[in-house]
């Protein structure tokens, strides 16, 4: 009796395993379908909007169009915040060929666009991976900001590229710009209480009390992503190839601290 309970035990992980595995190779053909829809050409170029010297940077607010105030968008959260900060909330267009939200800007002398998807989280790399054609801005130039649920609401955390750790708008990403070398910010969210759905969680809205801390993370969030894009030393050269554990291995860690909400490197 136990072993037919072990093999019916193991059948049911194998068919978990499969479904899990079909669901990313589908989404991975979704993203690759989407790209090749409508291709980058120079002419979608914008040559008025950003200089033709120096390093161009791009932060990305991965979340789902329409859906804002989630906990799963709160990347697009501190990009509006950002964009408040640089006094340039009101640029914010639509931009078809990138299948997002963009603002050009300029910080210290650095090129800076600002991107917000309109496709799903799931797909958002799409998007990422065609405005980073259009401005002509390296895969290592890209920091994504993004909820995460391994960390409680109030820290945040730079990570130096690598793998997804099972975020789908960081893994789409990851499939459409064919590198893990973009660094993060990430955004903590916490887990769901009392074992529930996880979907449902990062699907809601912050509380009433939440939404209190919410505004101190997002003045850190947007301290750090200024620190970041100020500090150009510190990211690797466009000839750097793939590799964003062994680069961030290399890198000296930087942390930043205030209550209540913490920032960590990581």
């Amino acid at each position: 009796m136990i072993g037919a309970f072990c093999r019916c035990v193991s059948h049911f992980f194998k068919k978990l395993l499969n479904f899990v595995t079909m669901r990313r190779l589908l989404t991975r053909l979704i993203n690759r379908v989407l790209l090749l829809s409508e291709p980058f050409t120079p002419a979608m170029g914008n040559g008025a909007e950003l200089h033709t010297d120096g390093r161009r940077r791009m932060v990305v607010g991965l979340g789902n169009p329409g859906m804002e105030g989630t906990r799963h968008s709160v990347g697009m959260a501190v990009l509006s915040a950002l964009a408040a900060r640089l006094g340039v909330a009101d640029r914010w267009r639509g931009d078809k060929h990138v299948s997002g939200e963009v603002i050009v800007s300029e910080i210290q002398h650095t090129q800076v666009v600002l991107l917000r998807p309109k496709l799903l989280m799931n797909v958002n790399g799409v998007s990422v991976a065609k405005a980073a054609g259009k401005y002509g801005v390296q895969p290592e130039d890209v920091l994504l900001v993004h909820d995460e649920l391994d960390k409680p609401l109030g820290k945040v955390a730079i990570k130096h590229g690598g793998s997804a750790r099972g975020h789908n708008g960081v893994r789409s990403c990851v499939d459409c710009l064919q590198t893990d070398v973009m660094p993060r910010l990430r955004v903590g969210i916490g887990r769901p209480a009392g074992g529930a759905s996880v979907e449902r969680h990062v699907l809601s809205r912050f509380s009433r009390e939440e939404q209190q801390l919410l505004g101190l993370v997002l003045d850190q969030s947007v301290d750090l992503l200024l620190s970041q894009l100020t500090h150009q030393d510190d990211h690797q050269s466009p000839s750097s190839p793939p590799g964003g554990r062994q680069a961030a291995q290399k890198r000296t860690a930087r942390k930043r601290s205030a209550s209540p909400a913490r920032a960590e490197d990581t």
